[in-house]
Protein backbone atom coordinates (compact mmCIF):
# COMPACT_ATOMS: atom_id res chain seq x y z
CA UNK A 1 0.00 0.00 0.00
CA UNK A 2 2.70 2.72 -1.00
CA UNK A 3 2.39 5.48 -3.70
CA UNK A 4 3.23 4.72 -7.34
CA UNK A 5 3.27 7.28 -10.21
CA UNK A 6 0.31 8.98 -11.01
CA UNK A 7 -1.36 7.25 -13.82
CA UNK A 8 -0.05 8.90 -16.94
CA UNK A 9 -1.20 8.28 -20.79
CA UNK A 10 -1.59 5.19 -22.62
CA UNK A 11 0.16 2.19 -24.13
CA UNK A 12 0.30 3.29 -28.16
CA UNK A 13 3.50 3.59 -29.44
CA UNK A 14 3.37 7.08 -30.91
CA UNK A 15 2.17 8.60 -27.39
CA UNK A 16 5.30 6.91 -25.53
CA UNK A 17 7.71 7.93 -27.38
CA UNK A 18 9.59 10.79 -27.61
CA UNK A 19 7.78 14.19 -28.31
CA UNK A 20 7.47 15.47 -31.88
CA UNK A 21 10.55 17.06 -33.49
CA UNK A 22 11.17 18.95 -36.45
CA UNK A 23 12.08 16.15 -38.09
CA UNK A 24 8.79 14.07 -37.07
CA UNK A 25 6.75 13.09 -39.96
CA UNK A 26 3.05 13.87 -39.09
CA UNK A 27 1.88 12.17 -42.12
CA UNK A 28 2.70 8.75 -41.06
CA UNK A 29 1.32 8.63 -38.06
CA UNK A 30 -2.42 7.09 -37.72
CA UNK A 31 -4.35 9.82 -35.59
CA UNK A 32 -7.28 7.58 -35.48
CA UNK A 33 -5.18 4.85 -33.67
CA UNK A 34 -4.20 7.04 -31.60
CA UNK A 35 -7.31 8.60 -30.62
CA UNK A 36 -8.96 5.16 -30.31
CA UNK A 37 -5.95 3.98 -28.11
CA UNK A 38 -7.01 7.24 -25.95
CA UNK A 39 -10.64 6.54 -25.81
CA UNK A 40 -9.68 2.90 -24.32
CA UNK A 41 -8.00 4.33 -21.76
CA UNK A 42 -10.75 6.56 -20.99
CA UNK A 43 -13.54 4.13 -21.13
CA UNK A 44 -11.38 2.26 -18.55
CA UNK A 45 -11.01 4.97 -15.92
CA UNK A 46 -14.64 6.11 -16.35
CA UNK A 47 -15.39 2.74 -14.93
CA UNK A 48 -13.30 3.07 -12.48
CA UNK A 49 -14.39 6.81 -11.72
CA UNK A 50 -17.97 6.01 -11.74
CA UNK A 51 -17.35 3.05 -9.24
CA UNK A 52 -15.36 5.37 -7.19
CA UNK A 53 -17.72 7.79 -6.46
CA UNK A 54 -20.36 5.58 -6.02
CA UNK A 55 -18.37 4.17 -2.82
CA UNK A 56 -16.67 7.64 -2.16
CA UNK A 57 -20.04 9.22 -2.01
CA UNK A 58 -22.04 6.39 -0.17
CA UNK A 59 -20.24 6.35 2.26
CA UNK A 60 -19.00 9.50 2.98
CA UNK A 61 -21.51 9.41 6.17
CA UNK A 62 -19.12 7.48 8.17
CA UNK A 63 -15.67 8.52 6.90
CA UNK A 64 -13.76 10.25 9.55
CA UNK A 65 -12.43 12.57 6.47
CA UNK A 66 -14.61 13.87 3.70
CA UNK A 67 -13.49 16.52 1.04
CA UNK A 68 -16.23 18.51 -1.05
CA UNK A 69 -16.24 17.06 -4.42
CA UNK A 70 -18.19 17.19 -7.77
CA UNK A 71 -16.50 13.88 -9.60
CA UNK A 72 -14.52 15.74 -12.04
CA UNK A 73 -11.57 14.38 -14.10
CA UNK A 74 -9.42 16.42 -16.12
CA UNK A 75 -6.55 15.42 -18.35
CA UNK A 76 -3.52 16.94 -19.34
CA UNK A 77 -1.44 16.31 -22.63
CA UNK A 78 1.74 16.68 -20.87
CA UNK A 79 1.22 13.43 -19.33
CA UNK A 80 1.42 11.77 -22.39
CA UNK A 81 4.65 10.62 -23.56
CA UNK A 82 3.71 12.37 -27.02
CA UNK A 83 2.02 15.84 -25.64
CA UNK A 84 1.91 17.00 -29.82
CA UNK A 85 0.53 14.09 -31.15
CA UNK A 86 -1.95 13.38 -28.31
CA UNK A 87 -3.10 16.88 -29.15
CA UNK A 88 -3.67 16.47 -32.28
CA UNK A 89 -5.32 13.13 -32.22
CA UNK A 90 -8.26 15.06 -29.78
CA UNK A 91 -8.38 18.09 -31.26
CA UNK A 92 -7.24 20.45 -29.25
CA UNK A 93 -5.07 23.45 -29.06
CA UNK A 94 -4.72 23.73 -25.06
CA UNK A 95 -3.47 20.93 -22.63
CA UNK A 96 -6.35 20.28 -20.19
CA UNK A 97 -9.51 18.42 -21.29
CA UNK A 98 -12.65 16.72 -19.69
CA UNK A 99 -11.15 12.93 -18.83
CA UNK A 100 -14.65 12.10 -16.95
CA UNK A 101 -17.59 13.20 -14.92
CA UNK A 102 -18.30 10.38 -12.81
CA UNK A 103 -21.82 9.23 -13.00
CA UNK A 104 -24.29 10.63 -10.73
CA UNK A 105 -21.67 12.93 -9.75
CA UNK A 106 -22.32 17.02 -9.68
CA UNK A 107 -20.90 17.38 -13.10
CA UNK A 108 -22.40 14.69 -14.74
CA UNK A 109 -25.34 16.13 -13.54
CA UNK A 110 -24.66 19.67 -14.42
CA UNK A 111 -24.14 18.70 -18.16
CA UNK A 112 -20.78 20.58 -20.28
CA UNK A 113 -18.49 18.46 -19.02
CA UNK A 114 -18.16 16.14 -21.72
CA UNK A 115 -15.18 13.83 -22.62
CA UNK A 116 -12.42 15.61 -24.44
CA UNK A 117 -13.87 18.76 -24.10
CA UNK A 118 -11.14 21.55 -24.15
CA UNK A 119 -10.88 23.52 -20.64
CA UNK A 120 -9.70 27.34 -21.00
CA UNK A 121 -10.30 28.23 -16.66
CA UNK A 122 -10.72 26.24 -13.43
CA UNK A 123 -12.23 29.10 -11.66
CA UNK A 124 -9.67 31.89 -11.59
CA UNK A 125 -6.76 29.44 -12.80
CA UNK A 126 -5.83 28.46 -16.42
CA UNK A 127 -4.18 25.37 -15.95
CA UNK A 128 -2.26 25.69 -19.47
CA UNK A 129 -0.60 28.78 -18.15
CA UNK A 130 0.93 26.25 -15.43
CA UNK A 131 4.65 25.52 -16.27
CA UNK A 132 4.92 21.71 -17.29
CA UNK A 133 8.09 19.51 -17.21
CA UNK A 134 9.31 17.08 -19.62
CA UNK A 135 7.21 14.28 -21.66
CA UNK A 136 5.02 12.25 -19.04
CA UNK A 137 4.72 15.01 -16.43
CA UNK A 138 2.01 14.04 -14.42
CA UNK A 139 2.75 16.66 -11.37
CA UNK A 140 0.85 19.30 -13.76
CA UNK A 141 -2.23 17.10 -13.21
CA UNK A 142 -1.69 17.00 -9.53
CA UNK A 143 -1.69 20.52 -9.30
CA UNK A 144 -5.08 20.72 -11.29
CA UNK A 145 -6.98 18.89 -9.33
CA UNK A 146 -5.29 20.27 -6.08
CA UNK A 147 -6.52 23.42 -7.54
CA UNK A 148 -9.99 22.42 -8.06
CA UNK A 149 -10.47 20.81 -4.17
CA UNK A 150 -8.88 24.21 -3.10
CA UNK A 151 -12.06 25.88 -4.70
CA UNK A 152 -14.46 23.55 -3.53
CA UNK A 153 -13.34 23.69 0.11
CA UNK A 154 -13.03 27.74 0.00
CA UNK A 155 -16.14 28.73 -2.19
CA UNK A 156 -18.85 25.68 -2.47
CA UNK A 157 -18.44 25.62 -6.06
CA UNK A 158 -16.60 25.82 -9.62
CA UNK A 159 -17.25 27.48 -12.67
CA UNK A 160 -15.06 26.05 -15.30
CA UNK A 161 -14.79 28.07 -18.66
CA UNK A 162 -14.16 26.21 -21.82
CA UNK A 163 -12.10 26.84 -25.44
CA UNK A 164 -15.52 28.02 -27.01
CA UNK A 165 -16.68 30.55 -24.92
CA UNK A 166 -19.28 28.43 -22.87
CA UNK A 167 -18.94 28.00 -18.75
CA UNK A 168 -20.01 25.09 -16.29
CA UNK A 169 -20.75 24.97 -12.77
CA UNK A 170 -21.43 22.45 -10.29
CA UNK A 171 -21.69 22.49 -6.39
CA UNK A 172 -19.74 19.91 -4.57
CA UNK A 173 -21.30 16.91 -2.32
CA UNK A 174 -19.62 15.39 0.60
CA UNK A 175 -17.11 12.16 -0.40
CA UNK A 176 -14.71 9.83 1.36
CA UNK A 177 -10.92 11.48 1.00
CA UNK A 178 -10.01 10.09 -1.65
CA UNK A 179 -9.14 9.98 -5.37
CA UNK A 180 -9.19 7.16 -7.76
CA UNK A 181 -6.69 6.69 -10.37
CA UNK A 182 -5.96 4.68 -13.34
CA UNK A 183 -2.63 3.35 -14.13
CA UNK A 184 -1.52 3.06 -17.80
CA UNK A 185 -0.03 -0.14 -17.55
CA UNK A 186 -0.34 -3.30 -15.28
CA UNK A 187 -2.62 -5.77 -13.28
CA UNK A 188 -1.64 -4.07 -9.71
CA UNK A 189 -4.42 -2.32 -7.31
CA UNK A 190 -3.46 -0.44 -4.03
CA UNK A 191 -4.25 1.94 -1.88
CA UNK A 192 -1.69 4.63 -0.37
CA UNK A 193 -4.02 6.54 2.41
CA UNK A 194 -4.81 8.99 -0.18
CA UNK A 195 -5.48 7.28 -3.45
CA UNK A 196 -6.73 3.92 -4.91
CA UNK A 197 -4.13 3.38 -7.91
CA UNK A 198 -5.86 0.23 -10.36
CA UNK A 199 -3.74 -0.95 -13.21
CA UNK A 200 -5.53 -1.01 -16.50
CA UNK A 201 -4.84 -4.65 -16.89
CA UNK A 202 -6.78 -5.64 -13.35
CA UNK A 203 -8.55 -8.80 -14.78
CA UNK A 204 -11.62 -7.55 -12.73
CA UNK A 205 -11.93 -4.44 -15.06
CA UNK A 206 -13.82 -7.22 -17.03
CA UNK A 207 -16.41 -8.07 -14.42
CA UNK A 208 -19.82 -7.03 -13.58
CA UNK A 209 -19.77 -3.83 -12.54
CA UNK A 210 -20.55 -4.85 -8.52
CA UNK A 211 -17.97 -7.63 -8.82
CA UNK A 212 -15.90 -5.43 -10.17
CA UNK A 213 -16.45 -2.45 -7.12
CA UNK A 214 -15.51 -5.41 -4.62
CA UNK A 215 -11.86 -4.73 -5.85
CA UNK A 216 -12.14 -0.78 -5.69
CA UNK A 217 -13.92 -1.15 -2.20
CA UNK A 218 -11.30 -3.42 -1.29
CA UNK A 219 -8.58 -0.53 -1.89
CA UNK A 220 -10.96 2.00 -0.50
CA UNK A 221 -11.51 0.09 2.93
CA UNK A 222 -8.04 0.55 3.42
CA UNK A 223 -7.92 4.12 3.16
CA UNK A 224 -11.02 4.60 5.71
CA UNK A 225 -9.40 2.63 7.95
CA UNK A 226 -6.29 4.44 7.90
CA UNK A 227 -4.24 0.95 7.00
CA UNK A 228 -1.09 3.05 5.58
CA UNK A 229 -0.38 5.32 7.96
CA UNK A 230 -1.42 2.35 10.91
CA UNK A 231 1.57 0.18 9.37
CA UNK A 232 3.96 3.25 9.16
CA UNK A 233 3.58 3.55 12.79
CA UNK A 234 3.76 -0.02 13.75
CA UNK A 235 5.60 -1.39 11.23
CA UNK A 236 4.78 -3.51 8.15
CA UNK A 237 5.39 -6.92 9.75
CA UNK A 238 3.50 -10.12 8.32
CA UNK A 239 0.96 -9.95 11.15
CA UNK A 240 0.39 -6.53 10.63
CA UNK A 241 -0.35 -6.64 7.26
CA UNK A 242 -2.45 -9.37 7.10
CA UNK A 243 -4.53 -8.12 10.05
CA UNK A 244 -5.12 -4.97 7.50
CA UNK A 245 -5.82 -6.72 4.81
CA UNK A 246 -8.62 -8.64 6.92
CA UNK A 247 -10.00 -5.52 7.89
CA UNK A 248 -10.23 -4.24 4.38
CA UNK A 249 -11.79 -7.59 3.22
CA UNK A 250 -14.15 -8.08 5.74
CA UNK A 251 -15.09 -4.11 5.32
CA UNK A 252 -15.81 -4.46 1.41
CA UNK A 253 -19.20 -5.41 1.76
CA UNK A 254 -20.36 -2.72 3.96
CA UNK A 255 -18.57 -0.43 1.77
CA UNK A 256 -20.78 -1.98 -1.26
CA UNK A 257 -24.38 -2.01 0.58
CA UNK A 258 -23.78 1.67 1.31
CA UNK A 259 -23.04 2.31 -2.15
CA UNK A 260 -26.18 0.48 -3.95
CA UNK A 261 -24.74 -2.48 -4.41
CA UNK A 262 -24.96 -6.27 -3.17
CA UNK A 263 -22.79 -6.81 -0.70
CA UNK A 264 -22.72 -10.54 -1.58
CA UNK A 265 -20.65 -9.22 -4.63
CA UNK A 266 -18.14 -8.23 -2.96
CA UNK A 267 -17.54 -12.62 -1.75
CA UNK A 268 -18.25 -13.39 -5.43
CA UNK A 269 -14.96 -11.14 -6.44
CA UNK A 270 -13.05 -12.91 -4.16
CA UNK A 271 -14.34 -16.55 -5.02
CA UNK A 272 -13.82 -15.24 -8.69
CA UNK A 273 -10.57 -13.65 -8.34
CA UNK A 274 -9.36 -15.97 -5.86
CA UNK A 275 -9.75 -18.68 -7.25
CA UNK A 276 -7.79 -17.83 -10.48
CA UNK A 277 -4.90 -15.42 -9.26
CA UNK A 278 -4.26 -17.17 -6.20
CA UNK A 279 -1.11 -16.34 -6.55
CA UNK A 280 -1.68 -12.45 -7.51
CA UNK A 281 -1.50 -8.97 -5.81
CA UNK A 282 -4.20 -10.25 -3.20
CA UNK A 283 -2.77 -13.52 -2.19
CA UNK A 284 0.69 -13.10 -1.23
CA UNK A 285 1.67 -14.84 1.89
CA UNK A 286 0.73 -11.50 4.25
CA UNK A 287 -2.60 -12.42 3.45
CA UNK A 288 -4.97 -15.30 4.41
CA UNK A 289 -6.06 -17.46 1.53
CA UNK A 290 -8.60 -17.02 -0.84
CA UNK A 291 -11.25 -19.70 0.11
CA UNK A 292 -10.75 -17.90 3.86
CA UNK A 293 -10.82 -14.53 3.13
CA UNK A 294 -14.50 -15.40 0.86
CA UNK A 295 -15.72 -16.81 4.46
CA UNK A 296 -14.49 -13.94 6.37
CA UNK A 297 -16.45 -11.30 3.97
CA UNK A 298 -19.75 -13.61 4.27
CA UNK A 299 -19.97 -13.78 7.40
CA UNK A 300 -20.06 -9.61 7.59
CA UNK A 301 -23.31 -9.93 5.15
CA UNK A 302 -25.96 -11.38 7.82
CA UNK A 303 -25.35 -7.71 10.14
CA UNK A 304 -25.58 -5.48 6.84
CA UNK A 305 -28.51 -6.97 5.61
CA UNK A 306 -29.97 -6.49 9.38
CA UNK A 307 -28.58 -3.36 9.35
CA UNK A 308 -30.06 -2.25 5.50
CA UNK A 309 -33.60 -3.69 6.57
CA UNK A 310 -33.42 -1.48 10.36
CA UNK A 311 -32.06 1.60 9.41
CA UNK A 312 -31.44 1.64 5.71
CA UNK A 313 -27.59 1.94 5.70
CA UNK A 314 -24.85 -0.12 7.24
CA UNK A 315 -23.35 1.81 10.16
CA UNK A 316 -19.45 0.51 10.09
CA UNK A 317 -18.41 3.43 12.00
CA UNK A 318 -20.54 2.07 14.93
CA UNK A 319 -20.98 -1.32 13.92
CA UNK A 320 -17.91 -2.99 12.32
CA UNK A 321 -15.60 -5.02 14.54
CA UNK A 322 -11.69 -3.85 14.26
CA UNK A 323 -9.06 -6.79 13.76
CA UNK A 324 -6.66 -3.48 15.09
CA UNK A 325 -6.62 -0.84 17.39
CA UNK A 326 -6.46 2.29 15.02
CA UNK A 327 -4.79 4.36 17.82
CA UNK A 328 -2.11 1.67 18.03
CA UNK A 329 1.28 4.29 18.26
CA UNK A 330 -0.16 7.09 17.81
CA UNK A 331 1.70 8.03 21.87
CA UNK A 332 5.30 6.93 20.41
CA UNK A 333 4.73 8.76 17.35
CA UNK A 334 4.35 12.03 19.03
CA UNK A 335 6.88 11.54 21.14
CA UNK A 336 9.32 11.39 18.19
Amino acid sequence: MRALGAAAGVLSAALLAAPLTAQSAPAKIDYAAERASIGRYQDSDQRLQDVGWQLAQGNAAFCRKVVPSIGLQLQDMASYGAPAIARAALGLSRDFAVQTAARGSPAALAGGFTRNREIARLGGLDPNTVPAGAAMDWQRLVTAHDHVDTVLSRQGSLAVSFADGSQAQAEPVPVCATRFELLGAGDTAVADGARVVIGIDFPAFAYDEPVFAGVVAHELAHNVLGHDAWLDRNGRTRKHVRRTEREADRLMPWLLANAGYDPAAAVTFMKQWGSRHDAGLLMWRKHDGWDERAEFIAGEVPMIADLMAREGRADWATHFRREIDPAGGLVAARKR
